[in-house]
């Protein structure tokens, strides 16, 4: 089977069994040879019944492989993924993403043109599972990040959601860090680094996934604040204007916040306003997101 092997997707989970009863299904189903892949759940110890399902699942698709683990974030999970992967090309995928019949083959098309070269597909976001079934049959309802004309991104939209990169190069960059342990980041820290090894980053729009995961609004806030920290970690790691630029770490953004807190007013305008979809929604968020910035770079770790 090894020798067959033409790529390994790894999906790190935990507690996620809700999503996987429709993404493992979906990555089974693929246009490829059974043993031409391999689908790898690095599983932080769910106990929701993932590994009952898993075991269930790997009956008739053993190309499903459960890989446990006391993994302390998603860089850990995928790391281990990285590590008990077989075939040469890894995708990176999650527990929550839907994929489209000929996902892998539309990466495996890409890696075919050569070497160098880390590939970003298209991820659709949908807030339910009906969403789902009306965008994946019909392309004009969906609402693509980047325009399809677009082929090459830079390491800020390096999403581990839909992205595939040669094993080779991910040894040679060291992987990810699990030094993130929190949210964000660890994924675009890694596209950094394989940028700056000379690896391009290309935008396959005909490989499409659906990220099924509604975030409530009080959660995001706080996912905000903790993407704040992760972007400092990142600055500290790579000390660059380009870094601050591109993650909104700038003079003129963190004035903006203190701005805001000196004027309760405004404050409570925009959290009013935030609670419906539009501008202060998103003016909250990267308040939430600055302050949690603001609070890394006052603890000197």
């Amino acid at each position: 089977m090894t020798d067959q092997l033409h790529i390994s997707v790894v999906v790190p989970t935990y507690n996620r069994i809700d999503t996987l009863r429709y993404v493992i299904p979906a990555l089974v189903a693929q246009d490829l040879r059974p043993d031409a892949f391999e689908v790898i759940v690095a599983d932080s110890q769910s106990n929701d019944g993932t590994a009952e399902y898993l075991a269930e699942i790997a009956r008739s698709s053993p190309n499903v492989r459960h890989l446990p683990g006391p993994y302390t974030g998603r860089a850990g999970a995928r790391n281990a993924g990285i590590a008990a992967a077989r075939a040469p090309i890894v995708f990176f995928t999650d527990a929550d993403i839907i994929a489209s019949p000929d996902l892998l083959s539309r990466h495996l098309a890409r890696h075919a043109k050569g070497p160098g070269r880390a590939v970003i597909g298209c991820e659709i976001q949908v807030d339910s599972y009906d969403e789902y079934l009306r965008k994946s049959s019909n392309a004009a309802a969906r609402d693509p990040l980047h325009p399809p004309g677009r082929k090459h991104l830079t390491w800020l939209y390096f999403m581990t959601g839909n992205c595939s990169v040669r094993r080779e190069d991910l040894d040679r960059v060291g992987r990810f860090d699990e030094a993130f342990t929190g949210y964000g980041h660890e994924d675009l820290e890694l596209g950094y680094r394989l940028q700056h090894a000379g690896i391009s980053i290309e935008y396959a729009a005909e490989a499409v996934n659906y990220h099924w995961h509604p975030v409530p609004f009080d959660e995001q806030q706080g996912r905000m604040e903790l993407a704040g920290r992760s972007t400092v970690r990142f600055f500290r790691k790579h000390p660059t204007f380009d870094v601050r630029l591109r993650l909104g770490m700038t003079p003129v953004s963190l004035a903006l916040h203190d701005l805001i807190d000196r004027i309760p007013t405004l404050r409570r305008r925009i959290d009013d306003g935030a609670k419906a979809p539009g501008f202060l929604r998103t003016l909250s968020f990267q308040y939430h997101y600055l302050t949690g910035i603001k609070a890394a770079l006052r603890d000197p770790s």
